[in-house]
């Protein structure tokens, strides 16, 4: 029980809370593992839990009618998922699907919803978070109308940089990943950022890119 209190009171959502009301918080989640590959929702499922990310990456993302994917969102560890049927939509709007092994806590729709009608600074975290994923839903829409692959792709590297404390070298990521994030093929992918190391803006190597020129890469992305 410590471990898992220890985790939810470093939770955003969490912060503020009392010890009691941490022991609460505890008290109404389970702990659990799962492999890379699990989906937890797709889209017409009801929802029934709160997911409360402790260990590894979910990817939410949404399939057209030719089997295209494209990725709306990552869940990295320390945020959570699942929380749009709880709060009123009824039904989940993509699917949920582990791109590492994870471990979560499990919340109850019920317990969640009885939780948030008598904590009110829960329900106002809740709802910062929600809000800094409809820009980033936004930012996303934006780039898909507006911007070429070689913008979104420049934009995709800073962001991946930035969100590993601004490290110049990114890992983990397929040209197949990228291409979901931003909207294009694979093959596309790969031919711009080979375009982009022929530029000096980075360095490929087998299983990681490094940024060389992160000025040159913002103009990219601004365009």
């Amino acid at each position: 029980m410590v471990s898992k209190i220890g985790y939810l009171s470093s939770q955003d959502i969490f912060r503020d809370l009392s010890e009691a009301e941490m022991d609460e918080i505890g008290r109404l989640t389970t702990m659990t593992t799962c492999q890379t590959g699990k989906v937890f929702y797709q889209p017409e499922d009801r929802s029934e839990v709160l997911f409360l990310l402790k260990q590894g990456r979910v990817q939410l993302y949404r399939l057209s009618a030719s089997g295209k994917k494209i990725v709306t969102y990552t869940i990295e560890a320390g945020s959570f998922f699942g929380e749009m049927a709880i709060i009123g939509q009824g039904m989940h709007r993509a699917f949920a699907e582990a791109i590492e092994d994870c471990v979560l806590c499990v919340m109850s729709r019920a317990d969640v919803e009885r939780y948030l009608l008598k904590n009110p600074k829960v329900v106002m975290h809740l709802a910062e978070a929600l809000g800094k994923r409809l820009l980033e839903a936004e930012r996303q829409l934006e780039e898909l109308a507006f911007k070429n692959v070689p913008a979104r792709l420049a934009g995709l590297l800073l962001r991946l940089s930035a969100q590993n404390s601004g490290s110049p070298m990114i890992e983990g990521h397929t040209h197949q990943d990228m291409a979901e994030a931003i909207g294009a093929y694979r093959e596309t992918v790969t031919q711009t950022l080979n375009d982009f190391k022929r530029q000096g803006l980075i360095e490929i190597e087998r299983k990681a890119i490094t940024i060389l020129d992160c000025e040159r890469l913002q103009r990219i992305a601004d365009q």
